[in-house]
């Protein structure tokens, strides 16, 4: 953490998370409103795998969804994980996610079926789900333990069905690959002892 963020009180932290996760969900709702507003425009910045021009669309992809069913299965595991992860701090937060984010449309663009088109903020709450489920045994923090147990408890099992390859329409792909790279964010942006 920055001097600035060890200032802040938990409470500043708790609103400055809220925040930000609030209008990271608002921004999904508005940008699936000008996708179906523009007969689904948006949806051409999913990814097809190993299409060259397609590599510019693997931050956007994560942005991006198919309905307003998608954006609604995302928006509150989104929402409660994003948050629990950002009150480590925004910074810390926003260098995670774009970790996240980077390697499953990277994973995605390499491993997925061809004539594909891979979109959603699936990936990165699974990269979350990760990144909460291993944070507090690597930095080895009971509270943080505690916050991957139940976070296992709550999603646990939607992990794993999502995870399956039986699912038509589901990128098990990109969410498998999220889930590694929220793991091996939990080492890379490990906090130092102090």
């Amino acid at each position: 953490m920055t001097g600035r963020e060890l200032e802040w009180s938990r409470g500043d932290r708790a609103k400055a998370a809220a925040k930000l996760m609030v209008a990271w969900i608002a921004l999904l709702w508005l940008l699936e409103v000008v996708d179906v507003a523009s007969g689904h425009v948006l949806d051409g910045l999913g990814i097809t795998p190993r299409t060259p021009s397609e590599l510019v669309d693997v931050v956007p992809a994560a942005f991006i969804h198919f309905g307003f069913a998608h954006v609604a299965a995302n928006s509150v595991p989104l929402l409660v994980m994003g948050f629990l992860a950002a009150l480590g701090g925004i910074r810390r937060f926003a260098m995670i996610c774009a970790a996240i984010i980077v390697a499953d449309g990277l994973g995605v663009w390499l491993i997925a079926p061809a004539h594909t088109n891979t979109a959603g903020a699936s990936g990165l709450i699974f990269g979350l789900f990760g990144y909460l489920l291993v944070t507090g045994f690597v930095e080895r923090r009971p509270l943080g333990v505690l916050v991957g147990l139940l976070i296992a408890a709550i999603w646990g099992t939607s992990i794993l069905v999502g995870l399956a390859p039986t699912q038509t329409g589901v990128s098990w792909q990109g969410h498998l690959l999220g889930l590694v790279a929220g793991v091996a964010a939990a080492f890379m942006f490990k906090r130092r002892s102090v």
